[in-house]
């Protein structure tokens, strides 16, 4: 299991990663939306303005203030891969 710093000490398991995406599409929005009314969310954030959101294997959705580059550089994958 490998461990992805995602912020302010926060870090979630790297292999149950499906996606990292920018939070301002309106699909995403909906879908943080409903992942909060079903208490799905993990605000990784820190109270600062979300800048990707993670999703996760098991559905869950995690809100950080990381660019989305940034947590795509801490996985160590390659724009080739």
């Amino acid at each position: 299991m490998e461990l992805l710093h995602v912020g302010f000490g926060n870090m979630v398991n790297a292999d149950k990663i499906v996606a990292v995406v920018s939070p301002d599409g309106a699909p995403i929005k909906r879908l943080v939306s409903h992942a909060k009314e079903e208490g799905r969310t993990i605000d990784a954030s820190a109270g600062r303005k979300t800048k990707a959101v993670i999703i996760m294997e098991n559905g869950n959705v995690v809100l950080s203030a990381l660019l989305p580059e940034t947590i795509r550089g801490r996985t160590g994958v390659d724009d080739d891969e």
